[in-house]
């Protein structure tokens, strides 16, 4: 793997000079945060060494460095998930990478379905917490100390301070935010009403397809996160509707400009 890493960052290092302390992962929907930044260079996942291709519509598949709110910047647009095939190793190695190039914090944004009651369709939920539903582990294998420790801390995988600043951002822009906490499933179906209850009843507010295994990694490697996430559709009982990919995107794009503005705030002032 560290192999791998060095070749991919080596690659990026040769057609970049932009140096990031700031990584970013874009959800479905969620790729408008990339006009927010002064793009310097542009690298398609198809030609980095072993980096894995988008296979999901509503996801770009390119590394975008430059600067937001004052930061040097690399931004995913468009990430990998399990249910596409890829391993949790494959899925994480773009995070992986971005250490290497020097990211000091890691921002993700996602889209999720509300199991809280008191959720609303389009509402933003800053993520405190996580409970890993997924079959598989992105640390489980040869550990290598270069990278992190064999048994890492998670006690805080969401940094306590950038979630005060930002509720303190959206409260200065009357922005609406819930704070809770996100079950990451494998997908590609979503759940079933029996599902939704289940997840409710264990403890978490939203679930969701992604954003756990990356955090997993990024604290592996002492990198503090920040998350936030879009409620598209609703998981509660008499509000259980069909969804499509569509419908989520749809969502997704109409509440992207607050998100937007909690997320660019946040970097500036981290």
């Amino acid at each position: 793997m560290l192999e791998k890493i060095k070749e991919a960052y080596e690659y990026i290092q040769s057609q970049t000079s932009v140096k990031p302390t700031v990584g970013i992962i874009l959800g479905t929907g969620l790729g408008g945060l990339v006009k927010e930044i002064e793009i310097v260079d542009e690298i398609e996942y198809k030609d980095i060494p072993h980096f894995p291709l988008s296979t999901v519509q509503s996801h770009s598949g390119k590394l975008i460095f430059g600067n937001l709110g004052g930061k040097s910047v690399v931004a995913m647009q468009g990430r990998f998930h399990f249910y596409e095939g890829y391993t949790m190793q494959e899925c994480t190695f773009p995070v992986r990478v971005m250490k290497f190039l020097g990211i000091e914090r890691l921002f993700v944004s996602n889209a999720s379905g509300g199991v809280n009651p008191d959720y609303e369709i389009g509402e933003i939920m800053i993520v405190n917490d996580h409970i890993n539903l997924f079959p598989a582990h992105p640390l489980i294998g040869k550990n290598f100390d270069e990278l992190g420790p064999r048994f890492p801390d998670m006690s805080q995988p969401y940094d306590h301070g950038m979630i005060e600043l930002a509720q303190q951002i959206a409260k200065e822009e009357n922005i609406k935010v819930s704070t809770g906490v996100y079950a990451g499933l494998t997908g590609p179906t979503l759940e079933t009403p029996a599902e939704y209850k289940y997840v409710r009843i264990i403890g978490a507010d939203t679930v969701g397809m992604s954003t756990v295994p990356e955090v997993i990694v990024a604290r592996h490697m002492d990198i503090p996160c920040f998350a936030i996430s879009i409620i598209t559709d609703l998981g509660v009982p008499g509000h259980i509707q069909e969804v499509s990919v569509e419908d989520v995107i749809a969502v997704a794009n109409a509440k992207e400009p607050s998100m937007t503005i909690i997320m660019r705030e946040l970097i500036s002032r981290v």
